[in-house]
């Protein structure tokens, strides 16, 4: 299928302002916690509702399948209209979504509001490849890891500070600090962002139509989106039985677990220099480097065994910001090298890569908790060493 688009003109792009990365990195920070806020608060949530805990589950999965939905049929948009303007009313629809959540009678209401909470937070992925436009391309990757930079710290610290807030204020406050902040990020964002002319004329039937194309016809696209996904699924298989192991093993509660995204947010303040790496070095090799840093700290896990019981909490924690550092650092790299093989997709090239990332996440998490079951701890740790390993080989190639 031909791709019909708008060229854009040759001229040099000057440099991103600071203010405006920075407003850049809140938004993607932002909307993207939305998605997590509701997971250490799904005890408080089926008591205020009178729900059994099987039907709050459903609170965090309608949730991620909203997100899912709008990476494949609304992050595509992004090259079909002014990116600010979508920018802008997707903020607007899910703060309103989040003043819903928190101001559910019953469980049901919920439930519609997680879904359209999901599918709104993907203004987190029309924000990053708004800043790989802006960018002149010799600053792509540094410009695309600092907002990348608050894009994850954003999934990190959501859990934490859902946890703190709930726990003093109850979960409906959290909703509505929540819906508040995004309010004031679609404010800066009115302010900083400017007009991003659309790069396709296509029709939206046409434009994910197009997805296929692209899939098909970009083999450096395909590596980039399986060998991130296979990471993904060690980063996910930790991170949703974390809470359960420390529980099980050591009796330790849901505010220790919670913690442990700190840990995780150092690695993430990595992203600028991947990003800077990656313009200097090269998207492929820097892709290289950060999943063998991702496959040291997932190896670091199956320590476990060997060491007393004093060290196992220390050694999660360093793992978690090694194996963090390459996981942010691969995520980075593989962004910068897919938004160079067609400018005019950029929004889609990046559904495509995300749509990677939540398939391998989901079955991380569903595979951690099986071989949690059956093989305790070290199967986790085995499970996240061998996908990181995979993805390595496959990034080889």
């Amino acid at each position: 299928m031909s791709s019909v688009h708008i060229p854009a003109v040759a001229v040099p792009r000057p440099a991103v302002p600071s203010r405006l990365i920075v407003a850049m990195a809140a938004g993607a920070g932002f909307s993207v916690a939305s998605i997590y806020y509701s997971q250490p608060m799904l005890g408080v949530i089926a008591s205020g509702l009178g729900s059994d805990a099987q039907s709050t589950g459903m609170v965090p999965t309608l949730t991620q399948l909203g997100y899912a939905l709008g990476i494949l049929l609304l992050a595509p948009l992004g090259d079909r209209v002014d990116r600010r303007q979508l920018i802008l009313l997707k903020s607007l629809v899910l703060a309103a979504a989040l003043a819903g959540a928190a101001l559910s009678g019953s469980l049901p209401t919920l439930l519609l509001a997680s879904l359209l909470i999901g599918l709104m937070a993907t203004v987190a992925q029309d924000v990053v490849p708004s800043a790989a436009m802006l960018a002149p391309e010799a600053e792509r990757g540094a410009v695309v890891g600092k907002v990348m930079t608050g894009l994850l710290l954003g999934i990190l610290l959501s859990r934490v500070a859902s946890g703190l807030v709930a726990e003093a204020l109850g979960w409906r406050a959290m909703f509505g600090i929540a819906a508040g902040s995004v309010v004031v990020m679609a404010l800066i964002l009115a302010r900083e962002l400017p007009h991003l002319a659309p790069t396709t004329s296509l029709r939206y039937p046409a434009l994910l139509r197009s997805l296929a194309h692209l899939w098909r016809g970009q083999p450096q696209l395909r590596r980039a989106v399986f060998a991130q996904g296979l990471l993904a699924v060690g980063f996910s298989a930790f991170w949703s039985t974390l809470a359960v192991m420390l529980h099980d093993r050591y009796q330790l509660g849901s505010a220790v677990a919670g913690a442990f995204g700190i840990a995780g947010a150092a690695g993430a303040l990595a992203a600028p220099l991947a990003g800077r790496w990656a313009d200097r070095l090269g998207s492929h090799a820097v892709a290289r480097i950060a999943i063998g840093i991702a496959l040291l700290g997932f190896a670091m896990l199956l320590l476990d065994a060997w060491l007393p019981r004093v060290a196992i909490v220390p050694l999660l924690a360093i793992s978690a910001v090694v194996f963090d550092f390459g996981f942010q650092a691969a995520l980075v790299s593989h962004q910068t090298l897919v938004y160079g093989l067609a400018p005019e997709a950029r929004s889609r090239l990046n559904a495509l890569l995300f749509t990677g990332v939540f398939l391998g996440m989901a079955a991380g998490g569903a595979l951690g908790a099986v071989v949690l079951a059956h093989f305790g701890w070290p199967g986790v740790a085995t499970l996240a060493t061998v996908s990181a390993g995979a993805a390595l080989l496959v990034r080889m190639r």
